[in-house]
């Protein structure tokens, strides 16, 4: 973008999602759009995810997806866990590597799909607002168990979806690089779960947060709207501004929200 504003790169829709989403989430645009919080609730959430998922001192704990690694450095200041990121984009890892960090944090360049980490090595496995990318879900929730102590722990926060019931403009390719169009309802998280011998013991909504991230990040639209000059990415911003009142609205109808997930092997069900 002009005026100040990074410009949104180029998403190629019909090449390797998995990649495009990627790239997206190292763009500065996406840092500036989401205002540092990368993930609805933020640091709240997830302090709270790690406290349903039992995270003490000496935990072992691997992000999943980790970004720029803010939930790995916090986790570590906070409640002195040992954590490893892992993440698909090359740039977000040698910036995630590159930042101050407390002690016991480390990151490594992976694909959440194949884990470049060897078995049974970590107390938790956590994924935040990641999920709902991955184009192989079964895969990626069996690596995050398959790196897991026995009676270890895989937590996930993430945006749920009825995608059958959404409207088409939040079924598209763009909207799943947006974390919408393949996510899961809660019911079909809990399915991968236990397709993966986990036995779920938390459920918490936390579908406020979502509401107050697309309210930040429409905002923002908003003002790029009126800054950048007419022409392809005025037009790109007016779309992804649509797009948002129209996941307001679908959040409103019940049919998106955002939920935190915790499940152990060996673990009685939730009753």
């Amino acid at each position: 973008m002009s005026a100040g504003f990074p410009e949104l790169p180029p998403l190629d829709l019909e090449g390797d999602l998995k990649a495009c989403c990627a790239r997206l989430y190292e763009s500065e645009a996406a840092r500036w759009l989401l205002d540092g919080e990368l993930h609805p609730g933020g640091s709240s959430a997830t302090l709270r995810l790690a406290e349903l998922a039992g995270i003490v001192p000496g935990t072992r704990v691997v992000d999943v997806a980790c970004g720029t690694g803010e939930t790995a450095r916090l986790l570590a200041r906070e409640l002195a866990a040992e954590t490893v990121g892992v993440d698909l984009g090359l740039q977000t890892i040698e910036r995630a590597a590159a930042a101050p960090r407390a002690g016991g944090v480390r990151f490594l360049h992976g694909d959440a799909e194949a884990l470049p980490l060897p078995d049974a090595s970590f107390d938790v496995a956590l994924s935040e607002c990641s999920l709902c990318t991955f184009p192989d879900k079964e895969r990626a929730v069996a690596e995050m168990v398959r790196v897991l102590r026995p009676g270890g722990t895989v937590a996930i926060a993430d945006v749920t979806a009825t995608v059958g019931a959404l409207p088409p403009e939040l079924r598209t390719a763009a909207a799943r690089v947006a974390c919408v169009a393949d996510a899961r309802a809660e019911d079909g998280y809990l399915a991968l779960l236990r397709g993966a011998g986990c036995k779920p013991v938390a459920v918490e909504r936390r579908d406020a947060d979502l509401a107050a991230m697309i309210d930040r990040v429409e905002a923002r639209l908003r003002v790029a709207r009126m800054l950048v000059p007419p022409g392809p990415e005025r037009d790109r911003v007016r779309e992804a501004v649509a797009l948002a009142r129209l996941a307001r609205d679908e959040l409103a109808r019940g049919m998106l929200g955002y939920v935190l997930l915790v499940a152990r092997s060996g673990e009685p069900a939730m009753a």
